[in-house]
């Protein structure tokens, strides 16, 4: 029985170790990953930036000519909502805090009795959404974890679309906002109208233009063409920091279950070398018993 469990043990170690040598190089791949898709995020911030700054100083030269593409909607009828998560998951809880600060907000806009189109990026979201019977009107699948300006472009016409033709007055973003390798949230933003430019004194904020601008063509004209490039320098943004959070949070999940994997080896190895002392003190007194009553039986001849 002792030796049976043995064995037992044995496999289950062989096994526990194997799974340890996944985690671990997954690990190694995912901590490879996120100083690369940091610095992606470096290298964009001054494109985005001067796309913000441009944007700014034309809603002061016209705020009147800004129009629908620039503020706050005052009535809604039909929202569109994007949705940024990976095409895997062992990566913690990213793509189900994304998911589910979706689905909630999805939830909230019906229960206002609005219409709903979404924009699913990653396949985690697609199976998500049919799972629960949701439609989802465009899903792009393949390129989360390193995305490029042109994922960012296909994902931007799709989502622009119905806001560019009237359908839709709204377009929302719900992804992970990286602040670190230590700090990433859940974000729920508006994309499309432009939010109202930031306050210039606010801290983070693109510097302004210093003097007079002069735009050509007309502000009404230019921001009907810097609309879809800002949407899509922003979508990118997001495709950018969504995929620095998945190898940050695969690269803790993989850590976590690493350890997990040592601690079970030690707990599992524990578990044998006592059942291999059994096993022996069992077969000592198995001999120890036979040989008195081997003496016994002699004594008594």
């Amino acid at each position: 029985m002792a030796g049976g469990q043995e064995r037992e043990l044995r496999r289950r170690i062989k096994s526990v170790q194997s799974t340890r040598k996944i985690t671990k190089a997954m690990e190694l791949i995912a901590a490879s990953q996120i100083a690369r898709a940091q610095s992606r995020i470096a290298a964009n911030r001054p494109y985005r930036d001067g796309m913000v700054r441009i944007i700014r100083e034309a809603a002061k030269a016209d705020p009147a000519a800004a129009g629908k593409l620039l503020g706050t909607p005052e009535t809604l009828s039909h929202v569109v909502v994007l949705v940024i998560v990976g095409d895997r998951g062992l990566s913690g809880a990213y793509n189900s805090s994304v998911l589910r600060a979706a689905e909630r907000l999805v939830a909230s806009l019906k229960a206002d009795n609005k219409a709903v189109s979404v924009v699913a990026v990653g396949k985690k979201a697609l199976n998500y959404f049919r799972f629960r019977g949701i439609d989802v009107t465009h899903s792009f699948l393949g390129f989360s974890d390193k995305p490029t300006f042109a994922d960012a472009r296909d994902v931007a016409a799709a989502t622009s679309s119905l806001f560019l033709d009237g359908t839709a007055e709204q377009v929302l973003l719900v992804s992970m906002r990286f602040l670190s390798a230590a700090t990433q949230s859940v974000e729920i933003r508006q994309l499309l109208p432009i939010p109202e430019p930031e306050s210039d004194e606010e801290p983070g904020a693109p510097s302004a233009l210093e003097g007079y601008t002069e735009f050509e063509p007309e502000v009404q004209d230019l921001l009907v063409d810097l609309a879809p490039v800002a949407l899509e320098s922003e979508v990118f943004t997001a495709l950018l920091e969504g995929s620095a959070s998945f190898h940050t949070s695969q690269q803790r999940a993989m850590a976590a279950a690493t350890e997990n994997a040592d601690e079970l080896v030690r707990s599992l190895t524990r578990v044998m070398n006592r059942a291999r002392q059994d096993s022996i003190t069992t077969e000592i007194m198995e001999i120890v018993g036979g040989a008195e009553a081997l003496r016994q039986e002699k004594e008594h001849a």
